[in-house]
């Protein structure tokens, strides 16, 4: 089934072996109507049917209009950046210590208060729809701050109320991903006796819970060992392909150069070059492109 609603999205259902082709509409609006007509044809051999919206719009999921944050003496931490990322895209916010990355994100989450621009969120303003826009992100910070006293599955499970996720589904969930990242056992113990990369892994969980729209990460990958990390990348591969907009800090360049399709560098608080990864790096690796970048500056 395929329609177009009031606000010109275009609802359907789907199947894991066609989901590229759903990617596709929301990479090339132009090629749309060719690319549903393919959808189409492949709805006989539905054997798994998944609902999922694609914007066809060509409205961002997330959209930083220049925004700027002062800190003291009216020294800018961030300074006018204005960037936009989009349903499916997985876009790496990366610079230096101290460029603006974790303001930046700690504004577009609603953690930091900011008065110069303004952003939003699945068309929601962070400023005035709060609520709006907290209700469709996902926010797993560099050093996750979680209920001590609780126990995993207890933390789960207040997370799911928050959202308020029906028993079936949580429980679903919480089996898929404790089970990805292998902390089943761990669910009845407390909080405070996990190690820092459990904590992790345990954050990455609760921001799943309820299927954000859009999932935003402060160096996700600090305290992960190798087969968490690998993981976490598969999943996030998983969600781009649903739809989900993905917007993260690192400071590893090949991992953002393997996993991201567009890229942001920002320094002193300024973007000084964005685009897609093809855009930025024209044949040479992301490492090469920053190093350029910077110098430029």
């Amino acid at each position: 089934m395929i329609k177009r609603d009031d606000t010109g999205m275009l609802a359907f259902a789907y199947t894991t072996p066609i989901s590229w082709l759903i990617y596709q509409c929301d990479r090339e609006p132009e090629h749309a109507e060719a690319t549903i007509a393919r959808i189409e044809a492949f709805k006989p051999a539905f054997h798994r049917t998944t609902w999922s919206v694609i914007n066809m719009s060509n409205n961002p999921m997330l959209e930083i209009r220049h925004y700027s944050k002062s800190y003291g003496a009216g020294k800018k931490a961030v300074d006018d950046v204005s960037l936009a990322v989009m349903p499916g895209d997985i876009c790496g916010f990366i610079g230096h210590n101290g460029a603006g990355k974790s303001t930046t994100i700690r504004a577009v989450v609603g953690v930091l208060d900011f008065t110069e621009g303004d952003i939003f969120i699945d068309g929601h303003s962070v400023k005035d729809e709060p609520i709006a826009c907290k209700r469709v992100t996902a926010y797993i910070p560099d050093n996750p701050d979680l209920y001590e006293n609780l126990t995993g599955i207890q933390y789960l499970n207040f997370v799911a109320d928050v959202f308020g996720i029906d028993a079936a589904l949580r429980e679903q969930r919480i089996k898929k991903y404790a089970g990805l990242f292998e902390i089943t056992g761990d669910l009845g113990d407390l909080i405070g006796a996990y190690s820092h990369g459990m904590k992790q892994k345990l954050a990455i969980i609760s921001a799943l819970l309820h299927a954000p729209k859009l999932l935003v990460l402060d160096e996700p990958f600090v305290g992960l060992d190798p087969k968490a990390t690998f993981t976490l990348k598969e999943i996030m591969r998983e969600m781009c392909r649903d739809g989900t907009a993905i917007f993260f800090s690192t400071h590893v360049l090949d991992v953002a150069e393997k996993l991201c399709d567009k890229v942001a560098i920002i320094k002193h608080g300024r973007i000084i070059a964005a685009g897609s990864m093809k855009e930025l790096t024209e044949g040479h690796s992301l490492e090469e492109a920053f190093l350029e970048a910077d110098s430029d500056e």
